[in-house]
């Protein structure tokens, strides 16, 4: 593991951007892609931190985790649907096959929990008891594990913006994707999720739920984009205390970025107004958990790829012949 001083010392060259002499250039909250020839894309994934909608930070090799740990999945999911991945040229980036992204945020839930207004506890705390289309009998307890994985979809902005829910019946009633589309995407999230679940549970954390998204090629397959079973898309908890936890009406310990956002809860501060500051302590201490999912996951050390990340970004492109 780098050090906690190092990490410390790390933190204002965190990779907050590209500089890449490429055409085309779009920037999302953490990833930046650049169309290439052929039908391909580059992904570069930043080190940025984004919580509530807004970029908090950036964390050193965060987004060496999240890219590594997304291919790492991807190999691990490939014999139940394929995915955009075609190469790794860099710890930072991949080369995908460019998509139509399927116009629905595929989100699976494994327990009844949340605080925020899309979260299944958080709507039936309120008295709901149908909720995405599902029917929750009467009793149920915060953070217990549903009977079985369920989908619960949302829109990919929406009208407002903000993600839009969604029930199954919605997408393909909506138009939003024909029913054998919609038919294959669920079968692929659930058995992915199943997965996930199987390989997290062996590495003593808990899969509790996440988002996929899903693209259409352009010979027509459906293909698994985006990132996969990462900190910044899924939320973990550690096993082996959360049956204590749950017994005495405690919150699970979680292990993923959430840490982050309850900092901020604490602060007064949920996404409106300016931004507060955080200690640095903060930002090393989430790039200690990055780094410490990806090792409790994929069972590999981490291998922190050399800063400043642009200079080997550019020079790593430049072997795999995609920039001059």
């Amino acid at each position: 593991m780098i050090s906690h001083e190092k990490l410390l010392e790390l933190l204002p060259h965190a990779f907050g951007e590209t500089n890449l002499a490429l055409p085309g250039k779009i920037v999302g909250k953490v990833r930046e892609w650049y169309p290439l020839t052929d039908g391909k894309r580059l992904i570069v994934t930043t080190d940025r931190l984004s919580a509530f909608d807004r970029i908090l930070a950036t964390v050193p090799y965060k987004g060496q985790v999240l890219n590594q740990l997304s291919a790492w999945w991807f190999e691990q999911t490939r014999d139940i649907i394929p995915n955009h991945i075609i190469s790794i040229p860099d710890p930072n980036a991949a080369v995908v096959t460019e998509v139509e992204p399927l116009l629905v945020e595929v989100v699976v839930r494994g327990y009844i929990s949340g605080v925020t207004t899309t979260a299944l506890w958080y709507r039936y705390n309120l008295g709901e008891r149908e909720i995405y289309g599902y029917n929750f009998p009467n009793g149920l307890k915060k953070n217990q594990a549903l009977p079985e994985p369920i989908i619960t979809p949302t829109t990919k902005g929406g009208a407002t913006g903000h993600d839009e829910r969604l029930t199954c019946a919605e997408v393909v009633s909506q138009g939003i994707l024909d029913t054998d589309t919609w038919e294959q995407v669920q079968a692929a999230a659930l058995a992915i999720f199943k997965r996930g679940q199987e390989l997290a549970q062996r590495s003593g954390l808990v899969l509790v739920d996440t988002k996929y998204e899903f693209g259409r090629a352009p010979d027509g397959r459906i293909l698994l984009i985006d990132e996969v079973h990462t900190p910044d898309s899924s939320r973990f908890w550690k096993a082996d205390t959360y049956q204590a936890h749950l017994a005495a009406g405690q919150e699970p310990e979680n292990f993923d970025k959430e840490f982050v956002r309850i900092a901020y809860a604490d602060q007064g501060y949920r996404g409106d107004g300016q931004i507060p500051p955080m200690p640095a302590e903060l930002w090393a201490a989430a790039s200690e958990r990055y780094i410490t999912i990806y090792e409790m996951l994929t069972g590999q050390e981490f291998v922190p790829g050399a800063y400043p990340v642009n200079e080997r970004l550019l020079e790593n492109l430049k072997k795999a012949r995609i920039s001059d």
